[in-house]
Order: C-alpha cells, then sequence, then structure tokens
C-alpha cells in the first residue's frame, strides 16, 4: 500500500499534547492519521501504541452501541501518562464497510441481529478491515517494537507479520454498559476478540 506522509503539527487535547501526523494513500486518497508523543527521539524499547480505526458515531458522537470512544480516549490518557506512545487513527469507519452500511447494519441491530450477522446480511464481510498502512505509519514515527493495546489478534497477527515485534499484548476493556454487552460478547464468542477473564471486571460479558 502506497502511503505517504502529508503534514504534521502539535495537537493539544483534553488528555494534553500530542503531535498530529497525516499520511495518505497515494492510490484511493484516503488519509490516516498517527498521534504520537515522546517520539522526537528513537525509542530504546517497546512503545505504546493503539491501532483505532474510525467509528464516527462513538468517537465523536459518544455512542454507547459500542466501546470505540472510552477505548479511543483511555488509550490517549495512557499515553500521555506513559509519556510515550502513538495512536494509530485509521479511516475505515464501521469496520471498514463505511458509514452508510455501517447505519444500515445498526438498523438490523435494531431488530435483534447481532453485529456480525447484521453485516452478512447486507452481503458485507464481518470485518473489512486492512491494516497495511500500519507498517510506513509506525516507521515514519520510529517505531519497530509495541506494547499494543488491543482485544484483537488480527492487529497482532498483522504486526508480526510484517516485521514490527510485538512485546506485550494490553487488553482494553472499558466503556461497558446495558446497551453495548451483546455486542461484545459477540465479538468475544464470534469474532474471536481477546476478553481476559482476570482483567476483564464487567459483569455484562460474564454471561
Amino acid at each position: 500500500m502506497p502511503i505517504e506522509f502529508v503534514a504534521t503539527s502539535q495537537l493539544p487535547t483534553a488528555f494534553g499534547d500530542f503531535k498530529i501526523t497525516v499520511f495518505q494513500d497515494t492510490q484511493t486518497g484516503e488519509e490516516h492519521v498517527a498521534l504520537s508523543k515522546g517520539l522526537e527521539t528513537p525509542p530504546t524499547g517497546p512503545v505504546l501504541v493503539r491501532i483505532h480505526s474510525e467509528c464516527l458515531t462513538g468517537d465523536a458522537f459518544g455512542s454507547i452501541k459500542c466501546d470505540c470512544g472510552p477505548q479511543l480516549n483511555t488509550a490517549m490518557q495512557a499515553i500521555q501518562e506513559n509519556g510515550c506512545g502513538a495512536i494509530l487513527y485509521l479511516r475505515q469507519e464501521g469496520r471498514g464497510i463505511g458509514l452508510t452500511n455501517k447505519i444500515r447494519a445498526y438498523a438490523l441491530q435494531d431488530q435483534g441481529h447481532d453485529t456480525l450477522d447484521a453485516n452478512l446480511m447486507l452481503g458485507l464481510p464481518a470485518d473489512a478491515r486492512i491494516y497495511d498502512m500500519c507498517g510506513p505509519m509506525l516507521a515514519h514515527v520510529g517505531v519497530t517494537e509495541v506494547d499494543l493495546i488491543t482485544n484483537n489478534p488480527d492487529k497482532v497477527a498483522y504486526l508480526s507479520e510484517n516485521g514490527i515485534k510485538v512485546a506485550k499484548r494490553i487488553p482494553l476493556v472499558v466503556g461497558v454498559n446495558d446497551v453495548n454487552a451483546e455486542y461484545l460478547a459477540t465479538k468475544r464468542d464470534r469474532m474471536g476478540h481477546l476478553f481476559d477473564k482476570d482483567f476483564n471486571t464487567a459483569t455484562h460479558l460474564n454471561k
């Protein structure tokens, strides 16, 4: 995937100051973002990293149908507290199916279908995301080894298969509520997401 650096700037946020760097896929025109902190000099060990796919409803509108907003906010706070790290914010709305199809899938979920079946009923993959842009983005900010904040084994596998050492996987279970508990259970039970029982304090997920 031809990913090119476009621009960078400082970005003050409610969690603290970050450096924001924009990349663009030269074939599709899609833009992706890296938020980083403490990477002005090459790191000497694993860097705290979150790979986060865009979720307009959760990240911007505070939807409680998913856990995306709390995951993003928790990762930003963790990187600030750690003093070093990066978030790769990928423009892959709705697990890669796009905003319109995501809302169509929401309508099917309103009828009682789970998040996986809703996608399949629309003739779409359960998860259409790719991670080919992550290697070049991490290389640009000087990261070759990560402590990866994720519950998704696909992200661990991609980085490992593409020369980026995953020193540690850090689980992230936040924002669980009565509305999204079944959504998270579907990701655990049908999509292979890793919710460690000893880490998970949300009783919803122990049903």
